[in-house]
């Protein structure tokens, strides 16, 4: 017996011993703990992180007596550690899913590498050069399981991985995941270079129709003594873990569907491979059954790969492609035969066969190519989404947005196909209660959210309605609407047709409505209004018509005739609802188009403001109007000098409108000349304020009480919105808008700033600002901003506050919407050049964060070049990640930076990407882009690129 074999025999026998060297004793007791841990009958499963720990110890390299760093020595202390690595490894049945899950991708090659060598597999030698035929058994299960292993990490490398949230940067964590990300590629590039020789030899494999075997924790001491010791036992077909020739033909069937699946994206004729190799899978599976020791196949992900490949493959048996719905929906989107698509879906809301990721991942097709000009497809978009909402309404799931869009407009046609659609996903008969309450929940909020009563009608009359309300649940629901409206009424009892509704007396009173809307005869109008006050006091029925301007006027006229003769003060009050009905009429008509009012309707309004009668008090909505239309039609002289003082003290919309004037006024100007903005922001902050009150509970505890609608200011927050929207001048929304800006920034905990033309003539600081509502402050700038922009959706500033906003709220998607609007409407769609006072460096920054947290990286780096001095380090910070959700490569024609497109070309040469640094190449070759040209040509050369990127981009967030 050697030495070395006595010195393991002490180390695994209970008898102590007393090793030579401190440090072999060490190793020697760790291997015996681990094998005595392993040797027992049902051990628990040792951490695999042991084999981590193995193979780094006995890959250290060493440091000879010059300091000088050598590899590491192939001594007794490492082959220990490697042995015990691979004894871990041989507990675990070599079963490369547990191994793969828990291990990196260097640390498994290494593993699998020292398998081979101990093995008898010589260095270098080249797996599809050798017949495993005439192998020993457990060494052709070497070669298997490294081809196995090097096909199974190239397909899971072209899977998206998530990205780890990286913590508090450490610098010598940072090196080492760097090395180990470089070492990952390296080892992947050459797998992918050698993946053709691995598919040979696995296709080899599935030929040997023998059985194999597996290194055990015995084998592997065995091949660790020395030749005279081992008696040729491993050379034997009987040593090591049997595995069955089925069970390894059906991991290899597999594996090999799995590659071929994969390159089939680049070559259609290799799914045809696939498919062979899964379909015998699930032959050999129903065969071997799935409770194999050593055959462990992810069935459900199995089954998925059949259904694409029975998709994506055309099949002789057509009735077999048929039966699948997945099939039937590819042929249907690849003809075009879209009727038939929508069939499926219906069929499918009660089998519910297809999960709802694929149904939606349908409808986003669909939406493309409806959005690429085929106006066609709208109508199956919606019937579609349709049927994936009321496939979500029967799961419990919440109803999707694009649902809500596509039935903004709802008509006879999309309420008659929504019906047919929730009558054919439910069966009464069988459906449990919980199914039935969530159809009723789903058709009753369908009938809140309609306001055509005809549509109504159709819901509420039809069978299913009927069958799943009960008459008590109707008739809240008809109580619900009429709260809700008071021209919305609904009989009790479903009806077959609109025409056919009893003569009730909801039916009599919008019959009643309906005349007096039509009528113009004041003794017809008064003997409607006597019919319906007797019918009911719970309706103004002023209200029922708006912009009806000619028949009311004519209505005040016979008024007016009327009064004059017998009350002057009537007569007035008369004058002055025509005043407001003639500011309706034009604002409503001529001033839509820009054209100004006549003269006398001017000094009308002027009047009514400047009207002092006794005993007619003025109406608080006329005077809102008076002074808006005045704002409108800048007529800031008057209001900042002209109006009468005690109106501006008594009234709080003319104050507000001769401030926002005379503020206007002073635009631009010189900062001791902004009193009047200082007076404004005082008024607007004293509305936003909050009134606080102190509130003793029932524990004795004093509580503050903050009350949302402060009487504080001269008005209510509510009131002052409702009178900014009725505003169309720009200079005064944009007065307003601004100032709402600063109050939003002058808060402590604000993170992004918003940006705002004229914010600097406010004051930058509140003296109590916890007083101020800042919530309320928000939401006031995201409605006011969103009214401006129906005013004038061309308004860059607007559009750039709109952006500020969905940057500060996380929502970056639509934030980069809104910059590239901004600088489109300001540019002829990026024609001409965007005005740095559009994108200023803030701006590009913003983007630039935008484009980095969803991802798209080469967008980042394009985007730096844009800034005043070009960001290097955020550039190359961002071509290093390769995570990008961008067209990467296909960006880089709108490079102009050289020093970019050179750090791209060395990088793509690190990375081994050859195809990409060719690009790269191209992209700097190009003359125009010559540091030799004048700065005229590069200017030229730069302001090209810029566009068609500013272009792109457009079309893709646009």
């Amino acid at each position: 017996m050697s030495a070395e074999a006595a010195d393991r025999e002490a180390a695994t026998s209970s008898r102590p011993c007393t090793p030579p060297q401190t440090s072999w004793f060490e190793f020697l007791l760790e291997e015996a703990l681990l094998e005595q841990h392993l040797r027992k009958p049902s051990p628990d499963p040792p951490p695999v992180q042991l084999i981590v720990q193995f193979l780094e110890q006995a890959s250290k390299p060493s440091v000879n007596e010059q300091n000088q760093v050598q590899p590491p020595p192939d001594n007794k202390r490492n082959r220990i550690l490697k042995l015990l690595a691979l004894k871990v490894a041989a507990h675990l049945k070599w079963d490369l899913d547990v191994l793969e899950k828990s291990l990196s991708v260097p640390v498994l090659n290494m593993l699998l590498n020292e398998l081979l060598c101990i093995s008898k597999v010589p260095p270098g030698t080249k797996h599809v050069d050798v017949d495993l035929s005439s192998l020993p058994p457990t060494t052709a299960m070497a070669i298997l399981l490294y081809n196995r292993w090097a096909i199974r990490t190239i397909v899971q490398s072209s899977f998206p991985v998530k990205q780890v949230k990286p913590g508090p940067p450490q610098l010598n964590v940072m090196n080492q995941m760097q090395q180990e990300k470089e070492l990952t590629e390296n080892i992947l590039k050459v797998l992918k270079e050698q993946a053709a020789d691995s598919i040979l030899v696995l296709e080899g494999a599935l030929k040997l129709n023998k059985d194999l075997y597996v290194h055990t924790i015995r084998t592997l001491d065995l091949l660790a003594m020395e030749p005279g010791m081992v008696n040729g036992e491993t050379e034997s077909s009987t040593a090591g873990l049997k595995i069955s020739a089925e069970e390894i033909e059906c991991q290899v069937c597999y594996d090999l569907g799995a590659i071929y699946f994969q390159q089939g994206s680049t070559n259609a004729a290799v799914h045809e491979n696939a498919k062979e190799k899964f379909f015998r899978t699930k032959e050999l599976i129903a065969k071997t059954g799935s409770s194999s020791l050593h055959c462990t196949i992810d069935e459900e992900r199995l089954a998925g790969y059949c259904q694409a490949c029975g998709v994506l493959t055309s099949s002789s048996d057509d009735s077999s492609q048929q039966a699948t719905p997945y099939s039937q929906i590819h042929s249907c989107m690849k003809s075009g035969n879209y009727q038939d698509l929508v069939k499926i879906f219906l069929e499918d809301n009660l089998a519910l066969s297809l999960p709802v990721q694929f149904r939606q991942s349908v409808l986003r097709e669909l939406f493309q190519k409806a959005q690429q000009g085929n106006d066609a497809l709208d109508e199956i978009c919606f019937k579609v989404c349709a049927c994936n909402t009321v496939c979500d309404v029967m799961q419990g799931r919440t109803i999707d947005i694009q649902f809500c869009q596509l039935f903004l407009k709802p008509s006879k046609e999309k309420i008659d196909f929504l019906l047919e659609v929730c009558s054919r996903s439910i069966n009464l008969e069988s459906a449990s209660e919980s199914l039935k309450r969530k159809m009723a929940a789903f058709l009753k909020n369908l009938c809140l959210g309609l306001e055509d009563l005809q549509l109504v009608f159709m819901i509420s009359s039809h069978e299913l309605f009927i069958k799943l309300l009960k008459d008590d649940e109707r008739k809240l629901l008809i109580d619900q609407m009429r709260k809700r409206s008071p021209r919305i009424n609904l009989c009790t009892k479903p009806v077959t047709s609109f025409y056919d509704i009893p003569a009730s007396a909801s039916v009599n009173i919008g019959q009643l409505e309906h005349q007096l809307i039509l009528s113009v005869d004041p003794w017809r109008i008064r003997q409607i209004l006597i019919e319906l006050h007797g019918m009911t006091s719970e309706r103004q029925f002023w209200t029922i018509s708006n912009k009806d301007f000619v028949h009311a006027k004519q209505l005040f006229a016979a008024c007016l005739e009327l009064v004059t003769e017998f009350s002057p003060k009537l007569r007035q009050v008369m004058l002055n609802e025509m005043l407001l009905l003639d500011i309706y009429t034009h604002e409503a008509g001529a001033g839509v188009s820009g054209e100004r009012p006549p003269s006398d309707l001017i000094s009308r309004v002027r009047g009514y403001l400047e009207m002092r009668v006794p005993d007619i008090p003025l109406r608080q909505v006329i005077a809102e109007e008076c002074v808006a239309f005045l704002l409108n039609w800048r007529e800031n002289e008057y209001l900042t000098m002209q109006v009468p003082l005690p109106l501006v003290q008594t009234n709080p919309y003319v104050k507000l409108g001769q401030l926002l004037a005379a503020t206007c006024k002073e635009l631009p100007g010189p900062k001791e000349s902004r009193r009047t903005a200082k007076d404004l922001w005082e008024v607007v902050v004293q509305i936003c304020s909050v009134s606080n009150q102190h509130k003793r509970g029932n524990d004795g505890r004093v509580s503050l009480i903050k009350h949302r609608e402060s009487t504080l200011g001269i008005m209510y927050r509510s009131e002052l919105l409702s009178f900014i929207k009725k505003l169309r001048e720009p200079l005064v929304l944009t007065t307003i808008l601004s100032l709402f800006v600063k109050l939003h920034n002058v808060r402590e905990d604000i993170v992004n700033d918003i940006a705002a033309e004229h914010i600097s003539i406010w004051p930058s600081s509140i003296p109590n600002l916890q007083s101020v509502d800042f919530e309320a402050v928000a939401v006031t700038v995201k409605e006011l901003v969103s009214y401006a922009l129906t005013i004038n959706s061309n308004n860059h500033f607007w559009l750039i506050i709109q952006a500020d906003i969905y940057f500060a709220t996380n929502q970056y998607s639509a934030a980069l919407h809104y910059y590239l609007q901004a600088g489109a409407v300001c540019s002829d769609f990026f024609n001409k050049m965007v005005p740095p006072d559009v994108y200023t460096d803030q701006v590009i920054k913003r983007m630039i964060k935008c484009c980095s947290l969803l991802n798209c990286h080469t967008q980042v780096a394009i985007l730096c070049q844009f800034l005043r001095e070009v960001d290097y380090k955020t550039a190359f910070k961002a071509l290093q990640e390769q995570n990008s959700h961008d067209a990467m490569d296909s960006y880089y024609d709108y490079i102009w930076d050289v020093t970019i497109l050179e750090y791209l070309t060395y990088l793509h040469h690190k990375r081994g990407e050859t195809d990409k640094r060719q690009i790269a190449i191209k992209a700097i070759g190009q003359t125009e882009l010559n540091a030799s040209n004048p700065e005229e040509v590069l200017q030229l050369a730069a302001q090209r690129r810029k566009k068609k990127f500013l272009q792109a981009m457009a079309k893709l967030y646009f």
